[in-house]
């Protein structure tokens, strides 16, 4: 049995993961909010697939270490590690980016005008799914 690609799998299974969870929270509040509410429904529903990215972030990292796996220049041991880690790092981002759209789609559906602002705390949350995509892109 072949156990080299566990960490890569990882990073794609646990981001995908946590976005599916973001993307439900958020949705499930984008959904409530609609049925109350009679214009914006396209903001609200920007915001409820933030919590996405996460997983392409995931899948593009699964990509590059499977090839660095095979090509020899990073060993299946460090693939788990950094597969676990930036996995771990990109669920939970998208599960609490999740959190945070679901609020932002509230306070849109009550104050229209904050909605530019709502994405400040999303961008927040999304810069630290970049920096461990980046930074776990350093690591091999």
């Amino acid at each position: 049995m072949d156990f080299n690609m566990i960490g890569p799998v990882l990073s794609l299974g646990l981001s995908s993961i946590g976005s599916s969870i973001g993307c439900g929270v958020a949705g499930a509040a984008s959904h409530a909010v609609m049925s109350r509410v009679e214009e914006g429904h396209g903001k609200f529903i920007g915001l409820s697939i933030a919590p996405s990215s996460q997983s392409i972030y995931g899948f593009i990292l699964m990509l590059l270490m499977s090839r660095s796996i095979l090509a020899g220049s990073l060993s299946p041991i460090s693939g788990i590690g950094i597969g676990a880690a930036a996995g771990l790092a990109f669920m939970a981002s998208a599960v609490l980016q999740g959190y945070v759209c679901a609020t932002g789609i509230q306070a849109t559906a009550k104050q229209p005008d904050v909605f530019g602002k709502c994405f400040v705390a999303v961008g927040v949350i999304e810069s630290f799914a970049l920096f461990t995509f980046v930074f776990s892109l350093l690591l091999f």
